[in-house]
């Protein structure tokens, strides 16, 4: 014990003292992402009840706190002091698990995302690769909470919301190699880096309205929102849920919003850098303008919801593999023959 206790202090303590110090600018760098995008994600169904009360000439939340700012903090108070209802014959470990991973995705996606020039968590040359990695692995917290809710319901709604998914993310895959052939880089900072003369909204407008609205369909919102639309009488594969776990649900869907927006802000409006070239614009820091952009495309999808009806399901379906899944991939061949002819 004695000689334990002397290899501790002399060999695992300063090593153990050593890497806290090292880990801990890390450590500040998550904290700051993490902590914010939080507060954002409550603060957008505030911003998403208030654009949507607008549009149909409503208030919206007024009540609670001035011009109902405090509304987000009611509404999470309340999901924290229900009681969490869990089926009887539910396989209960994986009934809670399953909104963890949800949760879990949507946050460390953020890992790569580059918010200026030189501030990023992980500036890695496959960022683009883990981001469809992070994103593609969502769909196996749907399954889980269709599966283990031991529900018809939800796991019928858990098939739907996974085929979905499943379908959608092989149109955003081949417009992402569009991006990166013409940026020549997995690295999400050199894609920024690629469009400083031109964004590349520009020149792929076609695909950046293609993007958005597979963005729509990956993330299950409106017209696609099918998963809270079974037969108009369930809520789809998170049926069974309440309290906190519902909560984690619904965080993880607004979360992965806010990411798809950063994402498609990377890709084609340009990420951090400025509108225009000038004295004025290039003074505003850049993950000001990152968060301007995310902003609008936040206030794009609130737009949708407001503006247009629900799809049916074989109309989504149709949607994604007889219309853009041929556009998409006739583009990366377009591309690939542009940049093979212009070097």
């Amino acid at each position: 014990m004695e000689e334990f206790v002397k290899q501790f202090n002399e060999i695992i303590l300063p090593s153990i003292c050593s890497n806290f110090w090292i880990a801990l600018p890390i450590i500040g760098k998550i904290l700051l992402v993490i902590l914010p995008l939080i507060i954002g994600v409550a603060y957008l169904t505030l911003f998403e009840r208030k654009v949507i009360g607008a549009m149909q000439l409503r208030k919206g939340p007024n009540v609670v706190g001035w011009f109902g700012i405090l509304q987000p903090l009611a509404d999470g108070l309340k999901l924290m002091l229900k009681e969490v209802i869990m089926p009887s014959q539910a396989n209960k470990a994986l009934f809670l698990l399953a909104p963890i991973i949800t949760f879990t995705l949507a946050l460390i996606g953020w890992a790569v995302i580059p918010f200026s020039e030189n501030f990023v968590i992980a500036d890695l040359n496959v960022g683009v690769t883990y981001l469809l990695a992070t994103s593609s692995l969502g769909v196996y917290g749907i399954i889980i909470a269709g599966w283990a809710s031991n529900s018809r319901y939800a796991f019928l709604g858990a098939i739907r919301s996974s085929a979905q998914m499943i379908s959608y993310e092989v149109s955003i895959g081949l417009i992402i190699i569009s991006v990166v052939m013409c940026a020549g880089s997995l690295n999400l900072s050199k894609i920024v880096l690629a469009q400083k003369n031109m964004w590349y909204v520009i020149p792929m407008f076609p695909m950046f309205i293609l993007f958005f609205i597979s963005a729509l369909a990956e993330t299950n919102r409106h017209p696609f929102d099918l998963p809270e639309a079974e037969s108009e009488l369930v809520a789809g594969y998170n049926v069974e849920y309440a309290s906190m776990p519902f909560a984690m649900f619904f965080l993880g869907e607004y979360a992965n919003m806010i990411l798809i927006s950063a994402f498609a802000s990377i890709l084609f409006l340009g990420g951090w850098l400025p509108i225009c070239d000038n004295a004025f614009c290039n003074a505003i820091p850049g993950f000001i303008w990152l968060c301007s952009k995310i902003l609008f495309l936040l206030f794009c999808f609130v737009w949708v919801r407001a503006t247009l009806p629900r799809y049916r399901y074989d109309q989504l379906m149709r949607l994604g593999w007889k219309v853009f899944l041929p556009i998409s991939l006739t583009w990366v061949v377009g591309t690939a023959s542009f940049i093979v002819f212009v070097k």
